[in-house]
């Protein structure tokens, strides 16, 4: 290839690359290598430009493929990196950009070999492609004195991650050190088995790699935290060839975009993302979510990422089942999950360390600032018709696991949150933190009626609520009336669920129904929903009304006096629950209910004729009535506390769903036909 490619076209036809796919052993003092290696492009950044790629050199790669086993080409290659793999920590040092940047341009042709096997070949054949020898290995040490080709790669890719610092001109180096290593692991994509079956993932989890265990979720969280953006110098031409050399201006594909109308650089927008910090976060969670049911196969990055500690914490120590740990600034990583909360990728690392490092979710539940963190999560849940269903569910979970902390609870309702300007339901110059985020959990539950129809959903949210209900304190006016008013839509539920019951009773259907439910992701009350349909509903749809009730009584149980508003709207509608008094399922929590109204009913009549009282008056007597009333006249309910415990199997849900971020979020083209872990119509 060489520095004087300009088009993608020339490709496959560039004699550089013919050589090293061809039949021929290259010695490796032959000064092919610096040839190869000494071409200076602009850094690769989406998709798009490596599908284009792909295109251009597939016969290039299959060349390679079928001639790799006589040529040995690859490996030496492979070995060609590795000397100067060793020498790239004193390379930094020395600000030896040239050395740096030919290092990462024989890097970034070994990622793109590399996806090609991953892609066509089965694990044993690219292992093959890996330990094909050539007839002279010029002075390189012998495989079998070194341990395999492959795990050598991957471990001075993780000592790499690890060893070099991370400055504007490695930082090009730094991210194809990640891309090359996800692409390898990307072979879970590919081939449906377990990843602790997988060689590479023996290499990565038990290999030389897991030694590297700490420092390197140490790196790669430190990378994230940093939030660090593209170098400019990555991706700007100056004009002098030197200094696009020293720059490190890279990759022998994004730069065809001299072939594609002629443009020289890409938009500075387009560079603006935090590249490394997105790599890093993808590459992390893909080490911490295999491997993690197989006992056979111990998980290093897991336990390190569920066990550091706070640098900034004098106090804090490791404990004592995990002394190999490190620690990490929490303030700072704090810091950019606020920031960053916008994407999965974030969304699942916070939850993976507030469900899974206790130190971490102390710290983050002390935190006077947890706005900071919630109000993303809010956003999330409030455009939920534009995410997908895991994000949704991630989002969620968070807010669940932070409900079961009584000082989170109370500290929501002390936090005055204004001009929200994402909330478009009606204009809120102030409310409480805590008020805000029940107008959002119960629009995702009213979204979740009448789109997604899912009764997980339905019961994380409510157990939220119902978590944070004994705290609800001064509850805005309209975060009353939409309390009021879901239960007043689940009612109308309710009655129309019987009628159709009594309906499917008079009239059967005529023709034969299948059993229980196939169809239950369709709209209710659909032609041809047997009784037996209308009969899950319905248990479904009390279980949501009961809880409910139970999170308006918590709520006037044990904090009254603080709520005036949800009382007066309560009393407003106060029909809604004389269905329910003589109902099995209710009419026990219904009878607190009514002692609430009926006393409060009784302190206005006492004032007059209730038709003449103005709002603010209500309010008035409410509140004074508030403190006259005697909870003691309430039946005792026990305390509604629900945890959030994770599915059995979390293997079968997280990992197609990090590969499909990876698959989405990587800026790497992967061959979408070739996928078989997951669906891209669900991803």
């Amino acid at each position: 290839m060489g520095a004087n490619s300009s088009s993608m076209g020339e490709l496959a036809n560039n004699d550089y690359l013919k050589r090293l796919a061809g039949n021929t052993s290259i010695n490796p003092i032959d000064p092919f290598w610096n040839q190869l290696l000494s071409y200076s492009f602009l850094i690769p950044i989406n998709s798009a430009d490596g599908k284009l790629l792909e295109e251009s050199t597939v016969g290039i790669c299959k060349t390679l493929a079928i001639n790799n086993a006589r040529s040995g080409n690859f490996g030496a290659l492979v070995r060609n990196f590795l000397v100067r793999a060793t020498e790239l920590k004193a390379s930094a040092q020395c600000e030896d950009n040239i050395f740096t940047w030919q290092t990462y341009n024989a890097l970034f042709i070994i990622r793109s070999l590399c996806k090609y096997f991953v892609e066509h070949l089965s694990e044993e054949l690219i292992i093959q492609q890996f330990e094909a020898k050539p007839p002279d290995m010029g002075g390189y040490a012998d495989p079998e004195d070194i341990g395999p080709l492959t795990e050598e790669l991957m471990n001075s890719l993780v000592e790499l991650l690890v060893d070099v610092p991370v400055l504007s001109f490695t930082y090009a180096l730094h991210l194809e050190a990640l891309n090359t290593l996800l692409v390898l692991l990307s072979l879970q994509m590919f081939q449906p088995q377990p990843a602790s079956k997988f060689i590479l993932y023996k290499y990565i989890m038990q290999g030389r790699c897991s030694i590297h265990a700490c420092l390197l979720v140490k790196s790669l969280l430190r990378n994230f935290s940093n939030q660090e953006k593209c170098p400019p110098e990555l991706y700007k031409h100056t004009g002098d060839s030197n200094s696009m050399m020293a720059s490190v201006a890279a990759s022998f594909w994004s730069v065809m975009t001299l072939g594609m109308g002629g443009a020289t650089e890409k938009k500075e927008d387009d560079f603006q993302e935090t590249l490394l910090a997105n790599q890093s976060l993808l590459f992390l969670l893909v080490l911490t979510n295999h491997c993690t049911t197989d006992h056979s196969t111990h998980n290093p990055y897991r336990q390190a990422l569920f066990a550091f500690t706070n640098s900034q914490d004098q106090s804090s120590t490791s404990p004592t089942k995990t002394p190999a740990t490190f620690k990490l600034d929490f303030s700072q990583l704090y810091d950019a999950l606020c920031v960053a909360l916008r994407d999965d990728q974030s969304t699942l690392l916070l939850y993976l360390l507030i469900h899974r490092n206790s130190l971490m979710k102390a710290f983050i539940l002390s935190r006077t600032n947890i706005d900071q963190l919630v109000m993303p999560l809010l956003k999330i849940l409030y455009h939920a018709q534009d995410r997908n269903s895991h994000h949704i569910y991630m989002a969620l979970i968070i807010l669940l696991i932070l409900s079961e902390d009584e000082v989170f609870n109370k500290a929501i309702h002390e936090i005055v949150i204004r001009n929200i300007p994402w909330f478009k339901e009606r204009p809120i110059s102030e409310i409480t933190l805590g008020g805000l985020l029940i107008l959002v959990v119960i629009r995702t539950i009213q979204y979740n009626m009448t789109r997604m129809r899912d009764k997980y959903l339905h019961t994380n949210c409510l157990a939220a609520l119902a978590n944070m209900s004994s705290q609800f304190t001064n509850l805005h006016p309209y975060v009353s009336q939409r309390l009021v008013s879901l239960f007043s839509q689940l009612c109308k539920k309710h009655a129309r669920i019987i009628e159709q019951i009594r309906q499917a009773a008079i009239e059967p259907a005529s023709t034969g129904e299948p059993e229980g439910g196939a169809k239950k992701e369709e709209e209710e009350g659909e032609d041809g929903d047997s009784e037996q349909d209308y009969m899950q509903d319905l248990a479904v749809l009390e279980e949501v009304i009961r809880m409910m009730l139970e999170i308006i009584n918590s709520c006037l149980t044990s904090s009254l006096h603080h709520n005036p508003n949800l009382v007066y709207t309560l009393l407003y509608r106060k029909e809604l629950f004389a269905q329910f008094r003589t109902h099995p399922t209710f009419q026990d929590i219904i009878q607190n209910i009514d002692t609430v109204l009926s006393f409060f009913n009784t302190k206005l009549e006492q004032n007059g004729h209730t038709a003449t009282v103005s709002p603010a008056e209500v309010l008035e007597l409410i509140k004074d009535g508030s403190k006259q009333f005697r909870r003691d006249h309430l039946r005792k309910f026990p305390d509604l506390k629900f945890k959030y415990v994770e599915e059995e199997s979390p293997e079968e849900f997280f990992i197609p769903y990090i590969w499909s971020l990876v698959y989405h979020s990587s800026n790497m083209y992967f061959n979408a036909s070739r996928i078989v872990l997951f669906s891209l119509t669900s991803s």
